[in-house]
């Protein structure tokens, strides 16, 4: 049950690695015709199918952070965790049908130039910014970091730095080569990651019936995880009363029960999903009906991920409870590295290079989104505006390696200080804070022809002031126990608000200052954007996938709740 990995381990994950750098290079020589035409580089417009879209879409999503920070989660919480897999399928349908016609009618090709065309220039220009920050210092920094962790702690331990550069190189091969490559590679690494994931996730099941002596039957397994740890099959985690201990508290300050369904999940999802140059760039250059089944394709996806990324964090706990997981380090984090110690020699190999495909699928749609961002929101417009499409090709392979750079710069000795509250919650804590007014901006934008700029930029600086009220001050200053909040100890002396609960009450209050200073402007801005129900008219078989993904949710809801 050692850690260190054999040859075997090591001769599976070259053959990923050569699978998936000669494709990508195939990919790449085909596009050459169209080396230097800037809209084919930065959104490979026209050439990208439905499955390459979703497969793209799943395998940017789901990074070390969810390896690690989701598994440990399963460990702590349970299924519920699962929650911001099932309501992301929902998410996806929701944007499929209403956000993306809206984009591709208007020929939105980035966040910042959506802003732009909707508002004006000054919002677009700080928001550009502030993306350009947020991607680069947080989540590249943050994926780069906790996959060189991950990943070394497999190998020996002995090797985080040149594991970190390799994890940069393996990147920017495929990111200088465009979106196509990007997104191409990337149902590759999909594939990688689906097959790997769920081999360890049977060989968890199948260690778990071991032990408790079902020999190795998955499925008793299972059944043994649902009998040894039931409140870890409840989707709703419990409003805590004056019984409750510190642990139920924590619990429910992470996934705060119904309240999380009515407030912040939806946030969190509506805004990465509907309003992230990272995500939306997949299929802002496609076809409407392509870009649709290639989202609900991902919706589609999301559903198996908890399965994945989730169900090895249950087992890990299981085990742990009845004293057969003595290698458990470093708590629910370390959950995830536990469970692969059971892996025999050469599945070990395949669950790093699964790992190793989340990770570099996230580092290469991260700096391509950057380029993108950089060269068409900021160079273009701002530093050279006569830069011809070779030119904005360069700058945008400039961009890519200077961003990977930094990356590498920063987590190098941890200058962020990522390990000290880990990356799952490094991301959650630096963009929680900003999601509530971004979202807000973009959905009164999108529906509302009233909604004006300076309502827009209002409402980011406040979305953002409020979070941080809500998230450091307001128990302090209004008290525990509100018509708005309650605030629960949070074991070191202080009372905080459940996350979920302050995402919710930020962007209410975010939304109202908005609509009220709106209110003072024409009833319809001039730049409104035109929409006809012409656009939100789905076809059949897109219907039946929608039908589909919601009995499936619903399924799972009424077995788990």
């Amino acid at each position: 049950m050692s850690q260190n990995l054999a040859f075997a381990d090591y001769a599976v994950f070259i053959i990923y690695f050569v699978v998936v750098s000669t494709y990508g290079y195939m990919i790449y020589r085909k596009r050459e015709k169209n080396e230097h035409d800037a809209k084919a580089y930065f959104l490979a417009e026209g050439t990208l199918t439905w499955w390459a879209i979703g497969a793209s879409l799943i395998a940017s999503n789901i990074s070390a952070e969810q390896f690690i920070g989701m598994s440990g989660e399963g460990f702590f919480l349970g299924i519920a965790v699962a929650a911001y897999e099932w309501i992301a399928a929902i998410a996806l349908i929701i944007i499929a049908i209403w956000f993306i016609p809206v984009y591709l009618k208007n020929k939105i090709y980035t966040m910042p130039q959506f802003l732009k065309t909707r508002y004006n220039e000054s919002t677009a220009l700080i928001m550009a910014v502030f993306w350009l920050f947020l991607y680069v210092f947080v989540n590249l920094t943050s994926i780069l970091y906790l996959g060189a962790v991950a990943i070394n702690g497999l190998a020996g331990g002995e090797y985080l730095h040149t594991i970190m550069i390799g994890l940069a190189v393996f990147a920017l091969l495929i990111s200088l080569g465009g979106m196509k490559v990007v997104a191409y590679t990337d149902v590759i690494q999909v594939a990688v990651l689906i097959i790997g994931g769920l081999v360890t996730s049977y060989i968890a099941l199948t260690t778990v019936a071991n032990y408790f002596g079902f020999g190795q039957d998955a499925i008793a397994g299972f059944n043994v995880l649902m009998e040894k740890a039931p409140e870890h099959f409840k989707m709703i985690i419990p409003r805590p009363t004056e019984a409750s201990s510190q642990l139920e508290i924590n619990k429910y300050l992470t996934f705060p029960g119904m309240m999380s369904y009515l407030a912040g999940i939806w946030i969190i999802n509506l805004n990465y999903w509907g309003c992230n140059q990272y995500i939306t760039q997949r299929a802002l250059g496609a076809d409407l009906q392509t870009a649709r089944t290639g989202i609900l394709f991902a919706g589609f996806l999301k559903l198996l991920m908890p399965v994945i990324v989730m169900l090895p964090g249950i087992a890990a706990f299981v085990l742990y409870e009845n004293g057969h997981l003595p290698q458990l380090v470093g708590g629910k984090d370390g959950a995830y590295s536990a469970m692969l110690t059971f892996l025999p020699t050469g599945l070990k190999g395949l669950s790093v290079a699964a790992l190793t495909a989340a990770i570099v699928a996230s580092l290469a749609g991260k700096v391509n989104s950057i380029s993108t961002i950089y060269t068409l929101d900021v160079h273009k417009k701002y530093i050279q505006k006569d830069a011809t499409d070779r030119a904005q090709v360069n700058i945008g392979k400039y961009a890519v390696f200077a961003a990977m750079l930094l990356a590498v710069m920063f987590t190098w000795n941890d200058v962020l200080g990522i390990g000290g509250v880990g990356g799952f919650t490094y991301i959650q804590k630096y963009t929680g804070f900003i999601s509530p007014g971004v979202f807000a901006m973009f959905i009164l934008g999108m529906f509302w022809k009233r909604t004006t700029g300076t309502a827009a930029i209002v409402g980011v600086i406040a979305g953002f002031l409020l979070s941080v009220l809500f998230n450091e001050f307001a128990p302090a200053l209004f008290g525990n126990e509100t018509l708005l909040y309650t605030a629960w100890p949070n074991g070191h002396g202080g009372y905080e608000i459940p996350f979920h609960i302050c995402m919710g009450l930020s962007f209410v209050f975010t939304m109202l200052l908005m609509i009220g200073i709106s209110f003072a402007g024409p009833k319809v801005n001039p730049k409104a954007f035109e929409l006809d129900t012409e656009m939100f008219k789905i076809k059949p078989q897109t219907t039946v996938m929608i039908v589909l993904t919601l009995v499936i949710i619903a399924a799972l809801y009424v077995k788990f709740w």
